[in-house]
């Protein structure tokens, strides 16, 4: 068996929390929100010492002006390539931006977050720092909230 299906067999069998779909109607035009990005892409500004390990379920506040970041992990098993070409690529943040100047979107939040993807347990993530992320971005403003998994 090779290494790739080893590892896909490994993850399929990790437990996951059982999440109940919740359905969400905006009371507001997209147009009129304020967006931010939370990410699972482990992502840190450039120049930081400190990397996640696997299941490391802290996370990190990004300022909405900060590009110049990094992977804060490093494995064999998973391909840095596109995200080194281009930060969009798991970090949405200019077409944000663009989406904003059109008017597609209200405004974007002055700060995003991101957590470490690499999880095979979830239960601080669930009753500690997601909901600590949550709380800042309804302080915030928030309407909206794009993820993206890496």
């Amino acid at each position: 068996m090779s290494a790739d299906a080893v590892i896909r067999k490994g993850a399929n069998d990790l437990p996951a929390p059982d999440l109940d779909p919740v359905a969400t109607v905006l009371s507001t035009p997209l147009s009129e929100c304020r967006v931010a990005l939370v990410t699972t892409a482990g992502l840190k500004p450039d120049g930081e010492i400190e990397f996640w390990q696997m299941g490391d379920q802290k996370y990190q506040e990004l300022p909405d002006d900060a590009r110049n970041l990094q992977l804060s992990h490093f494995s064999p098993n998973f391909d840095r390539t596109g995200i080194i070409q281009h930060l969009n690529v798991v970090y949405p943040i200019d077409r944000l931006h663009e989406m904003a100047d059109a008017g597609e979107i209200g405004e974007i939040n002055h700060r995003h977050f991101s957590f470490m993807g690499a999880q095979t347990e979830f239960s601080t993530i669930i009753q500690d720092t997601g909901p600590q992320v949550a709380e800042r971005l309804v302080d915030d403003g928030v309407d909206v909230v794009l993820l993206t998994p890496i």
